[in-house]
């Protein structure tokens, strides 16, 4: 039983045939997943800060972006980039309209957590800094952002990892991402191993990024009690 388990799930004869084509899809994926977060990561962070100031229009704004990206499935999302703007004169490649699709999504996420680590910090801090002769942008720079990011680095991590499995979806607008990919070789193969395969990659992937978040944030909890005493 054990050899008829390997040779259905771990078979390494039949993954050499598939794994440059897996790799090459890989790198497709990462590429989909970083671009995306890095634009998550700076909208949201902008709305947030931008938020945080109660301008109302803007306010307004913001809270209508937030609510239409986050309950907008991503799918509908990247079809309406991909297929429906091109009737506006706007033509964008499959690569470019899933990173727009996977950014905005996320970025609404993004914001909101950003946002949750802002309201972590005591107003009592924010009263001494404005006494202290510091403006509003200063106070966000020196107080509020140092410390926010202590509290976002799990939920943001979180985000990141659950953005970067929705990249799946991305085959709706014929991008070959890396699910896609192990799912056609499996089929070419009659054999599962492929999907092993891309188990691993997904591994690969992800594991080090939770376990550098959790590094981070020894290291800022740490330099936080040093501030202390």
């Amino acid at each position: 039983r054990l050899v008829e388990l390997g040779f259905f799930f771990f078979n390494l004869e039949l993954v050499q045939n598939a794994w440059t084509t897996l790799l090459e899809v890989f790198l497709t994926h990462l590429l989909l997943a970083v671009c995306a977060e890095i634009m998550s990561t700076v909208i949201g962070l902008v709305l947030a800060i931008v938020s945080s100031f109660d301008i109302p229009v803007l306010h307004l704004f913001i809270i209508a972006y937030v609510d239409l990206f986050r309950a907008m499935p991503i799918i509908v999302l990247m079809m309406l980039i991909y297929y429906a703007l091109p009737f506006m004169g706007i033509r964008l490649s499959a690569i470019v309209s899933g990173i727009l699709a996977l950014g905005l999504n996320s970025s609404a996420y993004v914001s909101e957590i950003f946002r949750a680590g802002f309201l972590s910090i005591k107003k009592g801090q924010i009263e001494a800094s404005s006494a202290l002769g510091l403006n509003p942008i200063q106070t966000m720079r020196f107080v509020i952002l140092p410390q926010a990011f202590r509290v976002v680095i799990p939920p943001l991590v979180g985000n990141y990892v659950a953005s970067a499995k929705d990249t799946a979806l991305a085959s709706s607008i014929s991008i070959i991402e890396l699910l896609k990919a192990g799912l056609s070789q499996k089929s070419l193969l009659a054999n599962p191993s492929p999907l092993i395969f891309v188990t691993a990659l997904y591994l690969v992937m992800f594991v080090p990024l939770t376990r550098f978040s959790g590094y981070l944030e020894k290291r800022m909890k740490a330099s936080q009690r040093q501030v202390r005493l």
